[in-house]
């Protein structure tokens, strides 16, 4: 009886903790960083995700002075008379606040940009800046929404501050998605004044970070297979001894 008690206080903490572990997990969680130098080192181009160079992932960098319209992620804008791709002052600032001499993407209020991706993803970057509010990312898997973010929800103290942008702020914003909840569709759109400007934008099919495993059913049970395995062992050299 004693030995049946054990067991069934290890299973329902083997349980307990991958549910936990389980629950925990997010659709698509996020973070901001000040990103990295871009290919060569170059720092005069805006900051570039910090997994630039990792296998799997692409990078646009908008440098060619448009956004691409086929291949891996095709871009269409709506009312493209008020967003476009462009140079200017308010290109979104290097990883140390340096002046971004390339193009890059901005919408403005009215006009939103879709990218159209050829697979689901799981990773998706941006070098953003200056930061203002109103911007609002939007994430799908065909035509259904996973998750919408607005600057509110992803806008903690800026790791950027850019002289040439009065000092607003500037950082890498990095999007992370559950295996179950890969996205393929992404809508920015700018709301109220200001703008929403954007640059070199990296993609990557898994996640890029070292992986936070998340127990499936099958890994619960497992765990509960692991834990009734290490009693009865307990138990069998327990009675050996005896």
């Amino acid at each position: 009886m004693k030995f049946i008690k054990g067991l069934c206080s290890v299973v329902a903490i083997s349980a307990i903790a991958a549910l936990s572990q389980a629950g925990s997990a997010q659709a698509i969680s996020f973070n901001i960083t000040r990103g990295a130098a871009g290919p060569g080192g170059v720092t005069n181009q805006g900051a570039f995700s910090d997994f630039w160079n990792d296998p799997g992932t692409k990078t646009i960098d908008f440098n060619s002075g448009s956004a691409p319209t086929t291949g891996f992620a095709k871009f269409s804008f709506e009312n493209a008379s008020i967003s476009s791709v462009r140079a200017d002052r308010w290109a979104p600032a290097g990883a140390n606040g340096e002046v971004n001499e390339g193009n890059y993407l901005a919408v403005f209020q009215g006009g939103s940009v879709t990218i159209q991706l050829e697979s689901a993803l799981r990773y998706f970057g941006m070098n953003w800046g200056a930061i203002s509010s109103g911007n609002v990312f939007s994430f799908f898997k065909g035509n259904n929404l996973i998750k919408s973010f607005s600057t509110d929800d992803v806008n903690p103290v800026a790791p950027v501050r850019a002289d040439q942008h009065g000092g607003e702020g500037n950082g890498y914003l990095h999007f992370y998605a559950d295996a179950s909840d890969a996205f393929d569709r992404i809508v920015i759109t700018q709301t109220g004044g200001g703008g929403f400007e954007t640059d070199n934008y990296s993609f990557n099919a898994g996640d890029p970070r070292d992986p936070r495993k998340v127990p499936e059913p099958t890994a619960v049970l497992g765990l509960m297979a692991a834990g009734g395995a290490l009693l009865l062992k307990r138990r069998t050299q327990a009675q050996v001894e005896e």
